[in-house]
């Protein structure tokens, strides 16, 4: 695409200042115009880019400062712009906060120094006048090499209090600009529960909801200058066309992907990766199919908020029989958190309830009122197992509210997992048969190699079965 293109990044003084929200009414008031947006996302949250696609029409993707590579990261990015006009990227938690307290490592600012995009500062301007202009300042001079292009302020009381913040900033900070001041409206703010914000596919951006968004974006804030000084000139060409997959073939292998409201994180780039390494992704949902598609060699579960609904999950006795009659066969199987919670004996509410789940792994799943993990992970397998050979290395995260009880110790454990900050190892990731069942979210582009291993597994489990 050879017209101009404009990218930025949406960031926060911290969390819960509003930056998902401005982000969204952004995107929502530019696909207006025509125009295409491409959306991403710092971090590994599964839900914001969920709501991004909601607005875009296109899939949103994942950037990470320790999960993949600064290389990848930039292809990630340039793969995608290059087929829109406006790339938008949404922060993750503070503009400067990532892993330490020393240095910019997994932080919003690490990312858009290493994309060379500005940045959009959104500044909670509750309870603030001139106090706004001395936080905007401190940011704008924390870091040089940022390039720090403007502000939006959010949360406004109303026109004079917008002009007590433009009269500050014109004052002491007139090299930065405000790009925009957007009053406070209760309608527009995201619900949020455990683990975060309430997902696009229990919460959908409904039509009257992004109209609102986009209508506030489009009184208070200054698009055409952002547009105009985030102008990008692409120093990267885009190397998907020289990136061939040396396992990929023309006979595609069926995956079923377990997919609905229950199961409902994914990576985009993982799902990518699958179909370039031979998959032909076949969705199926455990709240209401009672049978997997036809054909399947392999099956994906990944996370989501299968606690939400496993009293629905429960009643589906036919669906369970007929996995734990696959997995008894030889079949491939990939599950991490609320997929591995899917798969045990059963699922334990907060009120002690127990939830008969399918019984591929003889453990129990308990729910927590308090935040059980929570934390970068690298595993490295001890066996073959359907990530690939002993050995393989991958990077993810865990991020869950419930544990496992009454493991027993004849339950295989292949991985052996370290944190960020830890060199200290534990023991994780079950194996049963040719299933594999983790807490931990891996993303397959801290390792490309992992779902083509994936495929050959399950083409391994067919010809043995035949």
């Amino acid at each position: 695409m050879e017209s101009v293109k404009s990218a930025f990044c949406i960031a926060g003084t911290h969390s819960g200042c509003g930056k998902t929200t401005v982000a969204l009414g952004i995107m929502a008031a530019l696909v207006r115009r025509g125009l295409k947006v491409q959306a991403f996302k710092v971090g590994p949250d599964f839900i914001d880019p969920g709501h991004h696609r909601r607005v875009t029409g296109r899939d949103s993707h994942n950037l990470d400062g320790w999960m993949l590579a600064p290389e990848y990261n930039r292809e990630v990015f340039h793969r995608y712009f290059s087929e829109s006009h406006v790339a938008v990227v949404e922060g993750v938690m503070g503009l400067f906060d990532g892993f330490s307290g020393t240095d910019e490592s997994g932080s919003t600012a690490q990312m858009a120094k290493l994309l060379q995009i500005p940045v959009i500062l959104i500044v909670d301007a509750r309870a603030m006048a001139r106090s706004a202009a001395a936080m905007a300042l401190g940011y704008s001079r924390f870091d040089p090499e940022l390039n720090l292009q403007g502000i939006i302020f959010n949360k406004v009381a109303g026109e004079r209090h917008a002009n007590y913040l433009k009269e500050a900033m014109q004052t002491y900070l007139p090299e930065v600009p405000v790009f925009g001041c957007l009053v406070r409206d209760h309608e527009i703010e995201m619900p949020s529960r455990h683990l975060g914000l309430v997902t696009d596919e229990d919460n959908p951006l409904g039509k009257e909801r992004v109209e609102r968004l986009t209508a506030c974006i489009e009184r208070g804030v200054d698009l055409d200058r952002i547009l105009k000084e985030c102008r990008f000139e692409s120093r990267d060409r885009v190397r998907a066309e020289e990136r061939v997959e040396e396992n990929s073939n023309n006979i595609q292998v069926p995956i079923g992907i377990a997919m609905d409201q229950a199961f409902c994180f994914y990576y985009a780039e993982n799902l990518r990766l699958l179909r370039e390494a031979g998959a032909l992704l076949k969705s199926f949902s455990p709240l209401r199919d009672e049978g997997l598609p036809q054909g399947v060699q392999g099956l994906v579960f990944g996370g989501g908020y299968p606690e939400l609904y496993s009293g629905e999950l429960s009643k589906n006795k036919a669906l369970a029989q007929e996995i734990r009659g696959f997995v008894r066969k030889g079949g491939a199987v990939y599950a991490e958190c609320g997929g591995f919670m899917y798969l045990t004996k059963a699922i334990v509410d907060l009120e002690g309830r127990e939830h008969p789940m399918v019984g591929v792994f003889p453990v129990r799943t308990k729910m927590s009122s308090e935040l059980n993990s929570l934390g970068y992970r690298e595993v490295a397998t001890t066996t073959k197992s359907p990530l690939g050979p002993e050995g393989t290395v991958a990077r993810g995260h865990e991020f869950h509210y419930s544990y496992t009880e009454g493991i027993p110790e004849s339950l295989r454990k292949i991985y052996k997992v370290r944190s960020r900050k830890d060199s200290q190892e534990t023991s994780e990731g079950f194996l049963v048969n040719r299933a594999i069942g983790s807490y931990i979210h891996l993303h397959w582009g801290s390792n490309p190699q992992v779902p083509v291993n994936f495929i050959k597994y399950c083409k391994e489990g067919c010809l043995e079965a035949g």
